[in-house]
Protein backbone atom coordinates (compact mmCIF):
# COMPACT_ATOMS: atom_id res chain seq x y z
CA UNK A 1 0.00 0.00 0.00
CA UNK A 2 2.53 2.09 0.68
CA UNK A 3 3.79 2.35 -3.59
CA UNK A 4 0.37 3.56 -4.13
CA UNK A 5 0.54 5.73 -1.79
CA UNK A 6 3.90 7.20 -2.33
CA UNK A 7 3.12 6.78 -6.40
CA UNK A 8 0.10 8.99 -5.17
CA UNK A 9 2.21 11.74 -3.34
CA UNK A 10 4.60 11.98 -6.61
CA UNK A 11 2.11 12.65 -8.87
CA UNK A 12 0.44 15.37 -6.64
CA UNK A 13 3.60 17.05 -6.32
CA UNK A 14 4.36 16.90 -10.11
CA UNK A 15 0.83 18.70 -10.86
CA UNK A 16 1.74 20.94 -8.28
CA UNK A 17 4.68 22.16 -9.70
CA UNK A 18 3.56 21.92 -13.40
CA UNK A 19 -0.11 22.73 -12.78
CA UNK A 20 -0.41 25.80 -10.30
CA UNK A 21 1.89 27.88 -12.31
CA UNK A 22 -0.22 27.28 -15.15
CA UNK A 23 -3.19 28.83 -13.06
CA UNK A 24 -1.05 31.42 -11.39
CA UNK A 25 -0.13 32.73 -15.30
CA UNK A 26 -3.56 32.72 -16.21
CA UNK A 27 -4.31 35.00 -13.19
CA UNK A 28 -1.88 37.23 -13.89
CA UNK A 29 -3.41 37.01 -17.53
CA UNK A 30 -6.62 38.13 -16.63
CA UNK A 31 -5.12 40.76 -14.55
CA UNK A 32 -7.62 44.30 -15.10
CA UNK A 33 -6.95 47.41 -12.19
CA UNK A 34 -9.05 50.25 -11.61
CA UNK A 35 -7.76 53.14 -9.44
CA UNK A 36 -7.10 56.83 -8.50
CA UNK A 37 -10.74 57.37 -9.05
CA UNK A 38 -11.83 60.96 -8.66
CA UNK A 39 -14.63 63.56 -9.04
CA UNK A 40 -13.87 66.99 -10.16
CA UNK A 41 -16.76 69.35 -9.95
CA UNK A 42 -17.50 72.97 -11.23
CA UNK A 43 -20.59 73.76 -9.24
CA UNK A 44 -23.29 74.25 -11.05
CA UNK A 45 -22.01 73.30 -14.58
CA UNK A 46 -19.97 70.68 -15.04
CA UNK A 47 -18.89 67.36 -13.38
CA UNK A 48 -15.80 65.69 -14.07
CA UNK A 49 -15.14 61.44 -13.61
CA UNK A 50 -11.15 60.43 -14.20
CA UNK A 51 -9.87 57.05 -12.85
CA UNK A 52 -6.62 55.01 -14.20
CA UNK A 53 -7.09 51.59 -15.87
CA UNK A 54 -5.16 49.02 -16.30
CA UNK A 55 -5.05 45.45 -18.16
CA UNK A 56 -2.27 42.79 -18.98
CA UNK A 57 -4.25 41.75 -22.28
CA UNK A 58 -5.29 45.30 -24.44
CA UNK A 59 -8.14 47.13 -23.55
CA UNK A 60 -11.34 46.96 -25.40
CA UNK A 61 -13.70 48.80 -23.80
CA UNK A 62 -14.11 51.66 -21.30
CA UNK A 63 -17.51 52.07 -19.37
CA UNK A 64 -18.52 55.01 -16.85
CA UNK A 65 -22.03 54.08 -15.17
CA UNK A 66 -23.93 56.39 -13.02
CA UNK A 67 -27.25 57.92 -11.25
CA UNK A 68 -29.07 59.74 -9.11
CA UNK A 69 -30.02 58.95 -5.77
CA UNK A 70 -34.04 59.82 -6.38
CA UNK A 71 -37.66 58.35 -6.87
CA UNK A 72 -38.21 56.99 -9.70
CA UNK A 73 -40.06 54.22 -11.53
CA UNK A 74 -37.30 52.15 -11.86
CA UNK A 75 -33.67 51.79 -11.38
CA UNK A 76 -32.34 54.18 -14.26
CA UNK A 77 -28.82 54.12 -15.06
CA UNK A 78 -26.73 56.26 -17.25
CA UNK A 79 -23.51 54.30 -19.60
CA UNK A 80 -21.28 56.81 -21.34
CA UNK A 81 -18.14 55.28 -23.39
CA UNK A 82 -15.27 57.86 -22.64
CA UNK A 83 -12.30 57.71 -24.93
CA UNK A 84 -9.00 56.06 -24.31
CA UNK A 85 -5.30 55.42 -25.43
CA UNK A 86 -5.25 52.14 -27.28
CA UNK A 87 -2.83 49.30 -25.07
CA UNK A 88 -2.63 48.03 -21.79
CA UNK A 89 -3.26 51.08 -19.85
CA UNK A 90 -5.05 54.89 -20.51
CA UNK A 91 -6.03 57.75 -18.34
CA UNK A 92 -9.83 58.26 -18.38
CA UNK A 93 -12.38 60.67 -18.12
CA UNK A 94 -16.02 61.99 -19.09
CA UNK A 95 -17.44 65.44 -18.07
CA UNK A 96 -21.08 65.84 -17.25
CA UNK A 97 -22.21 69.17 -18.71
CA UNK A 98 -25.32 70.32 -16.64
CA UNK A 99 -25.91 72.65 -18.75
CA UNK A 100 -27.16 70.31 -21.75
CA UNK A 101 -28.60 67.54 -19.70
CA UNK A 102 -30.62 70.27 -16.65
CA UNK A 103 -28.98 70.63 -13.31
CA UNK A 104 -29.22 68.48 -10.60
CA UNK A 105 -30.38 70.44 -7.16
CA UNK A 106 -27.69 71.04 -5.02
CA UNK A 107 -27.17 68.30 -2.23
CA UNK A 108 -28.13 65.57 -4.73
CA UNK A 109 -26.03 62.33 -3.98
CA UNK A 110 -24.90 60.85 -7.55
CA UNK A 111 -23.38 57.37 -7.95
CA UNK A 112 -20.71 56.11 -10.16
CA UNK A 113 -18.53 53.16 -11.48
CA UNK A 114 -15.98 52.17 -13.85
CA UNK A 115 -15.94 48.80 -16.02
CA UNK A 116 -13.37 48.11 -17.97
CA UNK A 117 -13.29 45.29 -20.76
CA UNK A 118 -9.95 43.63 -21.87
CA UNK A 119 -9.67 41.96 -26.00
CA UNK A 120 -9.66 38.56 -24.00
CA UNK A 121 -13.17 39.67 -23.18
CA UNK A 122 -12.04 39.42 -19.01
CA UNK A 123 -14.36 42.29 -17.20
CA UNK A 124 -13.60 44.50 -14.25
CA UNK A 125 -16.41 46.63 -12.29
CA UNK A 126 -14.96 49.27 -9.67
CA UNK A 127 -16.90 49.56 -6.45
CA UNK A 128 -19.69 51.94 -6.56
CA UNK A 129 -18.64 55.72 -5.15
CA UNK A 130 -20.67 58.61 -4.32
CA UNK A 131 -20.45 62.11 -4.19
CA UNK A 132 -22.72 64.59 -3.38
CA UNK A 133 -23.23 67.61 -5.90
CA UNK A 134 -22.76 70.74 -4.08
CA UNK A 135 -21.25 73.98 -4.11
CA UNK A 136 -17.75 73.73 -2.60
CA UNK A 137 -17.19 77.49 -2.19
CA UNK A 138 -19.39 77.71 0.87
CA UNK A 139 -18.49 76.63 4.18
CA UNK A 140 -21.15 74.51 4.86
CA UNK A 141 -22.31 73.59 8.57
CA UNK A 142 -24.64 71.13 9.65
CA UNK A 143 -27.35 71.23 12.03
CA UNK A 144 -30.19 68.18 12.65
CA UNK A 145 -33.19 67.15 14.35
CA UNK A 146 -34.65 63.81 13.96
CA UNK A 147 -34.86 63.67 10.38
CA UNK A 148 -34.18 66.73 9.30
CA UNK A 149 -30.98 67.78 8.50
CA UNK A 150 -30.03 72.14 7.46
CA UNK A 151 -27.18 73.00 5.95
CA UNK A 152 -26.08 76.92 6.12
CA UNK A 153 -23.37 78.93 5.51
CA UNK A 154 -24.15 82.40 6.43
CA UNK A 155 -25.53 83.59 10.22
CA UNK A 156 -24.97 82.36 13.63
CA UNK A 157 -25.69 79.20 14.70
CA UNK A 158 -28.64 80.38 16.64
CA UNK A 159 -29.90 81.45 12.85
CA UNK A 160 -29.84 78.16 12.15
CA UNK A 161 -31.03 76.39 15.42
CA UNK A 162 -34.58 78.64 14.48
CA UNK A 163 -35.31 77.84 11.34
CA UNK A 164 -34.64 74.06 12.00
CA UNK A 165 -37.09 74.65 15.01
CA UNK A 166 -39.52 76.31 12.19
CA UNK A 167 -38.92 72.88 10.47
CA UNK A 168 -39.49 70.67 12.60
CA UNK A 169 -42.46 72.70 14.25
CA UNK A 170 -44.20 72.51 11.15
CA UNK A 171 -43.64 68.64 10.14
CA UNK A 172 -45.08 68.07 13.63
CA UNK A 173 -48.04 70.01 13.28
CA UNK A 174 -48.64 68.89 9.70
CA UNK A 175 -48.22 65.20 11.04
CA UNK A 176 -50.96 66.00 14.00
CA UNK A 177 -53.39 67.72 11.91
CA UNK A 178 -53.33 65.58 8.37
CA UNK A 179 -50.94 62.35 9.17
CA UNK A 180 -48.82 63.38 6.90
CA UNK A 181 -45.37 61.97 7.80
CA UNK A 182 -41.45 61.88 6.57
CA UNK A 183 -40.76 58.44 5.20
CA UNK A 184 -36.92 59.22 4.65
CA UNK A 185 -34.61 61.78 5.66
CA UNK A 186 -35.02 65.24 3.99
CA UNK A 187 -32.08 67.65 3.81
CA UNK A 188 -32.54 71.85 4.08
CA UNK A 189 -29.86 73.76 2.13
CA UNK A 190 -30.13 77.93 3.11
CA UNK A 191 -28.66 80.18 1.18
CA UNK A 192 -27.46 83.70 2.57
CA UNK A 193 -29.91 85.13 0.30
CA UNK A 194 -31.74 84.52 -3.15
CA UNK A 195 -29.29 85.89 -5.22
CA UNK A 196 -26.82 83.07 -3.90
CA UNK A 197 -29.60 80.33 -4.30
CA UNK A 198 -30.18 81.16 -8.15
CA UNK A 199 -26.67 80.99 -8.72
CA UNK A 200 -26.34 77.33 -7.10
CA UNK A 201 -29.50 75.88 -9.96
CA UNK A 202 -29.58 76.48 -13.52
CA UNK A 203 -32.38 77.85 -15.49
CA UNK A 204 -34.34 79.18 -12.41
CA UNK A 205 -36.48 82.27 -12.87
CA UNK A 206 -34.69 85.46 -11.45
CA UNK A 207 -37.30 85.75 -8.93
CA UNK A 208 -36.84 82.20 -7.55
CA UNK A 209 -36.92 82.76 -3.94
CA UNK A 210 -37.08 78.92 -2.48
CA UNK A 211 -37.81 75.34 -4.23
CA UNK A 212 -38.92 72.16 -3.29
CA UNK A 213 -37.61 68.61 -4.80
CA UNK A 214 -39.78 65.84 -3.59
CA UNK A 215 -38.21 63.20 -5.32
CA UNK A 216 -34.46 63.88 -3.51
CA UNK A 217 -36.05 64.62 0.05
CA UNK A 218 -34.30 68.12 -0.89
CA UNK A 219 -35.54 71.68 0.00
CA UNK A 220 -33.41 74.89 -1.18
CA UNK A 221 -34.25 78.24 0.17
CA UNK A 222 -32.18 82.10 0.05
CA UNK A 223 -32.77 83.36 3.26
CA UNK A 224 -30.93 86.35 4.91
CA UNK A 225 -31.15 86.98 8.70
CA UNK A 226 -32.94 90.19 7.97
CA UNK A 227 -35.89 88.39 6.38
CA UNK A 228 -35.87 85.53 8.91
CA UNK A 229 -40.15 85.72 9.30
CA UNK A 230 -40.64 84.65 5.63
CA UNK A 231 -37.85 82.49 6.06
CA UNK A 232 -39.65 80.61 8.35
CA UNK A 233 -43.22 80.41 6.41
CA UNK A 234 -41.34 79.50 3.37
CA UNK A 235 -39.76 76.60 4.82
CA UNK A 236 -43.00 75.41 6.34
CA UNK A 237 -44.15 75.45 2.76
CA UNK A 238 -41.42 73.93 0.51
CA UNK A 239 -40.97 71.24 3.49
CA UNK A 240 -44.92 70.13 3.37
CA UNK A 241 -44.37 69.86 -0.91
CA UNK A 242 -41.26 67.35 0.42
CA UNK A 243 -43.47 65.41 2.55
CA UNK A 244 -46.03 65.56 0.43
CA UNK A 245 -44.77 64.90 -2.58
CA UNK A 246 -42.71 61.78 -1.65
CA UNK A 247 -46.01 60.63 -0.26
CA UNK A 248 -47.92 61.07 -3.45
CA UNK A 249 -45.13 60.43 -5.77
CA UNK A 250 -46.45 58.09 -8.43
CA UNK A 251 -45.58 57.45 -12.23
CA UNK A 252 -49.11 57.19 -13.14
CA UNK A 253 -50.64 60.73 -12.65
CA UNK A 254 -49.70 64.18 -10.59
CA UNK A 255 -51.41 65.80 -7.59
CA UNK A 256 -53.55 68.63 -8.82
CA UNK A 257 -52.48 72.00 -7.98
CA UNK A 258 -55.25 72.99 -5.83
CA UNK A 259 -54.06 70.00 -3.29
CA UNK A 260 -50.67 70.59 -3.27
CA UNK A 261 -50.79 74.41 -3.19
CA UNK A 262 -53.68 74.18 -0.44
CA UNK A 263 -52.05 71.98 1.78
CA UNK A 264 -48.43 73.89 1.57
CA UNK A 265 -49.94 76.79 2.77
CA UNK A 266 -51.44 74.79 5.32
CA UNK A 267 -48.77 73.44 6.33
CA UNK A 268 -47.06 77.19 6.84
CA UNK A 269 -50.09 77.76 9.07
CA UNK A 270 -52.47 79.36 6.97
CA UNK A 271 -53.00 82.52 5.43
CA UNK A 272 -51.54 85.96 6.52
CA UNK A 273 -54.25 88.74 7.02
CA UNK A 274 -53.87 90.23 4.19
CA UNK A 275 -54.36 87.11 1.92
CA UNK A 276 -57.48 86.02 3.93
CA UNK A 277 -59.09 89.13 3.23
CA UNK A 278 -58.57 89.40 -0.35
CA UNK A 279 -60.16 86.04 -0.48
CA UNK A 280 -63.05 87.13 1.85
CA UNK A 281 -63.93 89.87 -0.67
CA UNK A 282 -63.79 87.23 -3.72
CA UNK A 283 -66.12 85.08 -2.11
CA UNK A 284 -68.35 88.38 -1.61
CA UNK A 285 -67.82 89.49 -4.82
CA UNK A 286 -68.50 86.10 -6.78
CA UNK A 287 -65.17 86.41 -8.20
CA UNK A 288 -63.71 82.84 -6.92
CA UNK A 289 -62.44 80.65 -9.56
CA UNK A 290 -63.55 77.31 -10.23
CA UNK A 291 -61.68 74.05 -8.60
CA UNK A 292 -61.52 72.53 -11.76
CA UNK A 293 -59.60 75.18 -13.46
CA UNK A 294 -57.27 75.70 -10.39
CA UNK A 295 -56.40 71.75 -10.74
CA UNK A 296 -54.04 72.94 -13.63
CA UNK A 297 -51.51 75.51 -13.40
CA UNK A 298 -52.09 79.03 -11.49
CA UNK A 299 -52.43 81.68 -13.71
CA UNK A 300 -49.38 84.20 -14.44
CA UNK A 301 -50.97 87.40 -13.44
CA UNK A 302 -50.40 88.46 -9.76
CA UNK A 303 -53.98 88.96 -8.20
CA UNK A 304 -55.38 85.31 -9.53
CA UNK A 305 -52.27 84.20 -8.82
CA UNK A 306 -52.48 85.04 -5.07
CA UNK A 307 -56.29 84.34 -5.11
CA UNK A 308 -55.45 80.88 -6.13
CA UNK A 309 -52.88 79.93 -3.12
CA UNK A 310 -55.50 81.84 -1.36
CA UNK A 311 -58.70 79.35 -2.25
CA UNK A 312 -56.51 76.35 -2.72
CA UNK A 313 -55.63 76.96 1.08
CA UNK A 314 -59.85 76.92 1.92
CA UNK A 315 -60.34 73.85 -0.45
CA UNK A 316 -58.11 71.84 1.81
CA UNK A 317 -58.69 73.57 4.79
CA UNK A 318 -62.45 72.55 4.38
CA UNK A 319 -61.96 69.34 3.63
CA UNK A 320 -59.91 68.75 6.46
CA UNK A 321 -62.57 70.53 8.88
CA UNK A 322 -65.45 68.82 7.50
CA UNK A 323 -64.33 65.34 6.94
CA UNK A 324 -60.96 64.59 9.00
CA UNK A 325 -57.25 64.10 8.12
CA UNK A 326 -57.49 60.57 7.67
CA UNK A 327 -59.50 61.02 4.39
CA UNK A 328 -57.47 63.60 2.93
CA UNK A 329 -54.81 60.80 3.57
CA UNK A 330 -56.70 58.59 2.12
CA UNK A 331 -56.80 60.95 -0.74
CA UNK A 332 -53.01 61.01 -1.14
CA UNK A 333 -53.35 57.48 -1.39
CA UNK A 334 -55.64 57.06 -4.46
CA UNK A 335 -53.57 59.80 -6.27
CA UNK A 336 -50.36 57.79 -5.56
CA UNK A 337 -52.09 54.43 -6.67
CA UNK A 338 -52.30 56.48 -10.20
CA UNK A 339 -55.93 57.69 -9.77
CA UNK A 340 -57.38 60.59 -11.61
CA UNK A 341 -58.30 63.18 -8.76
CA UNK A 342 -61.97 63.26 -10.13
CA UNK A 343 -62.12 59.49 -9.51
CA UNK A 344 -60.19 60.06 -6.13
CA UNK A 345 -62.50 62.04 -4.72
CA UNK A 346 -65.66 60.16 -5.86
CA UNK A 347 -63.94 57.06 -4.02
CA UNK A 348 -63.20 58.62 -0.75
CA UNK A 349 -65.88 61.19 -0.29
CA UNK A 350 -68.61 60.52 -2.94
CA UNK A 351 -68.69 63.57 -4.88
CA UNK A 352 -66.18 65.17 -7.57
CA UNK A 353 -64.57 68.20 -8.32
CA UNK A 354 -68.01 70.07 -9.10
CA UNK A 355 -69.32 68.56 -6.22
CA UNK A 356 -66.23 69.75 -3.70
CA UNK A 357 -66.73 73.45 -4.73
CA UNK A 358 -70.47 73.47 -4.27
CA UNK A 359 -70.21 72.51 -1.32
CA UNK A 360 -67.10 74.70 -0.36
CA UNK A 361 -69.01 77.71 -1.45
CA UNK A 362 -71.80 76.54 0.68
CA UNK A 363 -69.60 76.03 3.36
CA UNK A 364 -67.56 79.59 3.19
CA UNK A 365 -70.54 81.58 2.42
CA UNK A 366 -70.37 81.94 -1.53
CA UNK A 367 -72.95 82.80 -3.96
CA UNK A 368 -74.30 78.74 -5.58
CA UNK A 369 -71.72 77.68 -8.31
CA UNK A 370 -72.89 79.07 -12.13
CA UNK A 371 -73.38 76.03 -14.10
CA UNK A 372 -74.23 77.71 -17.49
CA UNK A 373 -70.75 78.52 -18.40
CA UNK A 374 -68.35 75.92 -19.67
CA UNK A 375 -65.74 74.86 -17.03
CA UNK A 376 -62.41 75.61 -18.22
CA UNK A 377 -60.13 73.10 -18.92
CA UNK A 378 -57.32 72.16 -16.52
CA UNK A 379 -53.89 71.44 -17.31
CA UNK A 380 -52.66 68.01 -17.01
CA UNK A 381 -49.43 68.48 -15.65
CA UNK A 382 -49.07 71.30 -13.20
CA UNK A 383 -46.41 74.10 -14.00
CA UNK A 384 -43.88 73.65 -11.56
CA UNK A 385 -42.57 76.93 -10.76
CA UNK A 386 -41.01 77.82 -7.27
CA UNK A 387 -41.88 79.99 -3.94
CA UNK A 388 -41.15 83.68 -4.27
CA UNK A 389 -38.74 85.82 -2.36
CA UNK A 390 -39.76 88.53 -0.13
CA UNK A 391 -41.43 91.43 -2.64
CA UNK A 392 -38.42 93.92 -1.82
CA UNK A 393 -36.36 90.98 -3.10
CA UNK A 394 -38.55 90.54 -6.46
CA UNK A 395 -37.15 93.09 -9.67
CA UNK A 396 -39.71 95.73 -10.14
CA UNK A 397 -40.31 95.52 -13.48
CA UNK A 398 -44.01 94.17 -14.42
CA UNK A 399 -42.87 91.51 -16.18
CA UNK A 400 -41.23 89.82 -13.23
CA UNK A 401 -43.95 90.48 -11.14
CA UNK A 402 -45.07 87.87 -8.49
CA UNK A 403 -46.26 85.04 -10.90
CA UNK A 404 -45.89 82.17 -8.37
CA UNK A 405 -47.63 79.14 -8.96
CA UNK A 406 -46.97 76.30 -7.60
CA UNK A 407 -43.99 75.12 -6.28
CA UNK A 408 -42.06 71.70 -7.73
CA UNK A 409 -45.34 68.76 -7.87
CA UNK A 410 -45.56 66.18 -6.29
CA UNK A 411 -44.67 63.93 -9.74
CA UNK A 412 -40.95 63.56 -11.02
CA UNK A 413 -40.85 66.74 -12.33
CA UNK A 414 -37.07 67.90 -11.24
CA UNK A 415 -34.79 66.81 -14.27
CA UNK A 416 -33.77 63.03 -14.64
CA UNK A 417 -30.55 61.06 -14.84
CA UNK A 418 -29.13 62.44 -17.69
CA UNK A 419 -28.65 60.16 -20.41
CA UNK A 420 -29.01 62.92 -22.71
CA UNK A 421 -25.61 64.32 -21.96
CA UNK A 422 -23.83 60.71 -22.11
CA UNK A 423 -25.07 60.56 -26.12
CA UNK A 424 -23.13 63.41 -26.77
CA UNK A 425 -19.72 61.67 -26.17
CA UNK A 426 -20.72 58.21 -27.89
CA UNK A 427 -19.40 57.25 -31.26
CA UNK A 428 -21.41 54.06 -31.88
CA UNK A 429 -24.72 55.98 -30.84
CA UNK A 430 -25.37 53.37 -27.77
CA UNK A 431 -23.43 55.91 -25.28
CA UNK A 432 -27.10 57.06 -23.78
CA UNK A 433 -28.62 53.96 -23.55
CA UNK A 434 -30.97 53.82 -20.68
CA UNK A 435 -31.01 50.18 -19.05
CA UNK A 436 -32.86 48.81 -15.73
CA UNK A 437 -30.25 47.44 -13.51
CA UNK A 438 -30.35 46.16 -10.36
CA UNK A 439 -29.81 48.10 -7.07
CA UNK A 440 -26.32 49.43 -7.68
CA UNK A 441 -24.63 47.39 -4.47
CA UNK A 442 -26.12 44.21 -6.45
CA UNK A 443 -24.98 44.96 -9.98
CA UNK A 444 -21.45 43.58 -10.27
CA UNK A 445 -22.60 40.10 -8.97
CA UNK A 446 -25.34 40.01 -11.47
CA UNK A 447 -23.50 41.29 -14.12
CA UNK A 448 -20.74 38.89 -13.69
CA UNK A 449 -22.90 36.12 -15.54
CA UNK A 450 -24.20 38.82 -17.83
CA UNK A 451 -22.70 38.48 -21.91
CA UNK A 452 -19.08 40.68 -20.62
CA UNK A 453 -18.52 38.50 -17.69
CA UNK A 454 -19.80 35.39 -20.32
CA UNK A 455 -16.96 36.17 -22.37
CA UNK A 456 -14.57 36.80 -19.38
CA UNK A 457 -15.17 33.27 -17.56
CA UNK A 458 -14.98 30.85 -20.53
CA UNK A 459 -11.02 30.97 -20.99
CA UNK A 460 -10.79 30.65 -17.29
CA UNK A 461 -12.83 28.01 -17.49
CA UNK A 462 -11.28 26.07 -19.99
CA UNK A 463 -7.80 26.80 -18.73
CA UNK A 464 -8.71 25.11 -15.33
CA UNK A 465 -10.51 21.76 -17.43
CA UNK A 466 -6.82 21.67 -19.19
CA UNK A 467 -5.07 21.52 -16.05
CA UNK A 468 -7.53 19.25 -14.42
CA UNK A 469 -7.18 16.97 -17.26
CA UNK A 470 -2.89 17.10 -16.74
CA UNK A 471 -4.05 16.37 -12.78
CA UNK A 472 -5.85 13.43 -13.81
CA UNK A 473 -3.42 12.14 -16.44
CA UNK A 474 -0.38 12.81 -13.78
CA UNK A 475 -2.16 10.56 -10.86
CA UNK A 476 -3.39 7.88 -13.27
CA UNK A 477 0.38 7.40 -14.12
CA UNK A 478 1.76 7.89 -10.57
CA UNK A 479 -0.64 5.09 -9.70
CA UNK A 480 0.71 2.98 -12.79
CA UNK A 481 4.19 3.28 -11.42
CA UNK A 482 3.14 2.39 -8.06
CA UNK A 483 1.32 -0.80 -9.10
CA UNK A 484 4.65 -1.82 -11.31
CA UNK A 485 6.99 -1.61 -8.53
CA UNK A 486 4.17 -3.17 -6.16
CA UNK A 487 4.22 -6.01 -8.90
CA UNK A 488 7.53 -6.25 -8.90
CA UNK A 489 8.04 -6.54 -5.53
CA UNK A 490 5.47 -9.39 -5.38
CA UNK A 491 7.74 -11.08 -7.80
CA UNK A 492 11.13 -10.77 -5.56
CA UNK A 493 9.22 -12.18 -2.72
CA UNK A 494 8.16 -15.35 -4.54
Amino acid sequence: MQPILRGFLIALMIALVFGAPSALAQDAADTIVIEDQDVTLEFPNLMTFSAYVESSNPIAEVVLEYGVERLTCGTVTARVFPEFTPGNASEVSWTWEMRQSGSEPPGAQIWYRWRVIDEAGNAQVAETQQVTWLDAQHDWRTVSEGMLSLHWYAGSSAFAEELLATAVTAMEQLSQTTGVTPESPVDLYIYADTVDMREAVLYEPGWTGGQAYPAYDIVIIGISPDELEWGKSTIAHELTHVLVGHLTFSCLGSVPTWLNEGIAVYGEGGLDPAAATRLEEAITADELLSVRSLSGAFSEHPDKADLSYSQSYSLVNFLIEEYGAEQLLALFGTLRDGLPVETGLQQIYGFGLEGLEDQWRAAVGAPARQTSEAEPTATPEPTPVPTYPPIDAVPQAPSVAVTSVPTDAPAPTATATPVAAAALDAEDGSAGEVVVPPEPAAAEAIGEVGSDAVQSVWPRMLAIAVVAVILLLLLTLGAGIALFYETRRAKAQK
